[in-house]
């Protein structure tokens, strides 16, 4: 990877590391293999899966969707210019990181598996140590979280919500492009070349191949 480029969320930078290529790579091939078994089986469940459920505001986030976000939050890291992360980029790291921790903790073998014959040539052990500075990756970016209390202020009184959100000095404004997610559908051009670095070029058509036959399912069954 380029040492020279980067995202900063909350002005730390995230490290240009193996540990985000693993959180990234199994969060996109995961997710990816769970879309081509609902198409496989004709499941009419476009919801509920993918690895960015793990933040609770973002759980119906089209799985297509959730892939077409992390390309872009990657192409962010890796791109020729440093940008500042959202609070959608926020998530999507925290996601991974926590997916990917998670997966490597029940189900080492399969991290194994997602991580062979990708872009990056890794000799590394899948165990809880791995799981542990997957965590501590998004633990050590010194942000406010505000994208895991987005959900916990939709479920209180407006008056309440407004008061805890004045005590977190909860900001309004950058929150908005959480909201815009929830009703995004389409797929963003170049998947393909957001996607370098992370997938192979075979991964990367296959996956988006995938998704667009997952857009068609859907508006088949519409």
């Amino acid at each position: 990877m380029n040492m020279n480029v980067m995202i900063t969320i909350a002005k730390d930078i995230l490290p240009q590391s193996f540990l985000t290529y693993v959180a990234f790579r199994v969060a996109m091939l995961d997710t990816m293999e769970r879309v081509s078994w609902t198409l496989q089986f004709d499941s009419l469940d476009d919801t509920g899966f993918g690895f960015l459920t793990e933040v609770p505001f973002l759980r119906t986030v089209p799985p297509h969707v959730q892939m077409d976000l992390l390309a872009s939050t990657w192409w962010k890291h890796v791109s020729t210019e440093t940008h500042e992360g959202n609070l959608v980029d926020e998530s999507i790291i925290y996601a991974a990181c926590e997916l990917a921790a998670r997966v490597c903790e029940q189900e080492p073998a399969v991290v194994e598996r997602l991580l062979a014959r990708g872009p990056m040539d890794l000799n590394v052990k899948v165990n809880r140590q791995l799981a542990t500075e997957l965590r501590a990756l998004h633990l050590n970016l010194s942000n406010d979280g505000d994208f895991l209390l987005i959900g916990q202020f939709s479920d209180l009184d407006p008056d309440e919500a407004i008061r805890l959100k004045e005590k977190f000095h909860f900001d309004n404004e950058r929150a908005q492009v959480m909201f815009e997610v929830l009703g995004r559908w389409h797929i963003s051009p170049n998947f393909e070349t957001r996607a370098n670095s992370l997938l192979t070029e075979a991964e990367a058509k296959r996956t988006l191949q995938l998704m667009q036959q997952k857009i068609s399912a859907s508006r088949s069954r519409s």
